[in-house]
């Protein structure tokens, strides 16, 4: 339990800019292997490729908040099932780091 709590107050120390470089840096492994290992993993690689610039951005201290609650209502409206499998991971992809970065930025 100790652990845990330590953990909690660790990352509310942790500021957004170094929030979205450690997710982005957990992306783009990610991204890489998936990438590697080829095939149906590519799925994968779509998923998480999608994520990049999004960190990069939050990175660098250029997150729009407003910008960002716009697309991530602009991208739920686009999610269906007429998707292929590649724009459904780049979609759903693209909803996850928006709504993640919104939420870490409450």
């Amino acid at each position: 339990m100790i652990k845990f709590i330590n953990l909690l107050l660790e990352a509310k120390r942790e500021t957004f800019e170094e929030f979205a470089e450690k997710r982005g840096e957990g992306a783009a492994k990610i991204a890489s292997n998936a990438e590697e290992k080829g095939g149906l993993a590519l799925l994968t690689w779509h998923h998480f490729k999608v994520k990049a610039p999004y960190y990069k951005k939050a990175t660098e201290g250029k997150f729009n908040k407003e910008a960002s609650i716009k697309e991530f209502e602009q991208t739920l409206k686009k999610i269906s099932l007429d998707m292929s499998p590649v724009e459904f991971q780049r979609e759903v992809g693209r909803l996850e780091v928006l709504g993640e970065l919104l939420i870490r930025e409450k």
